[in-house]
């Protein structure tokens, strides 16, 4: 077992388009709103993200933009941000609420964003740089 797979069991990751300025926007936000600092984060265009993708059997083509690794499981799409929202300080985790609407239904919204993040938020022709505040949390 690599430490990025005693990490992936033990701590929660979330994968994200490093490209993606909503996706980018995301990690800022959740960085900003966290209940406690305990996410790792790491682009899905890195090293990390790609093993990650690969030890999960996510086929990048499929699922480009959130992954969320939580106890040695990872979730994909609308259930990612859901429960990335339980992370969050505030109201936010009331949202995961909304994972009793059937997958396909959550899944239809969440794929009509992803497929149209580049075009209303923009493409970064670089993946995100962290600060040195947070830099240790990226993989």
């Amino acid at each position: 077992m690599t430490n990025l797979d005693s990490t992936a069991e033990e701590k929660s990751i979330l994968l994200f388009d490093g490209y993606c300025n909503f996706c980018s926007s995301t990690v800022q936000f959740v960085l900003k709103k966290e209940k406690h600092p305990e996410l790792y984060f790491a682009s899905l265009q890195s090293e990390s993200g790609k093993y990650l993708l690969s030890r999960f059997q996510i086929d990048p083509l499929k699922t480009d933009s959130l992954v969320l690794i939580e106890h040695g499981k990872a979730h994909v799409k609308s259930a990612a941000a859901l429960r990335l929202a339980k992370h969050m300080k505030g109201a936010y985790p009331m949202l995961a609420v909304f994972l009793i609407i059937p997958e396909f239904i959550r899944n239809a919204v969440y794929d009509y964003i992803a497929r149209h993040r580049y075009k209303w938020f923009g493409k970064s022709e670089s993946c995100m740089v962290p600060d040195n505040t947070v830099k240790q949390r990226f993989l």
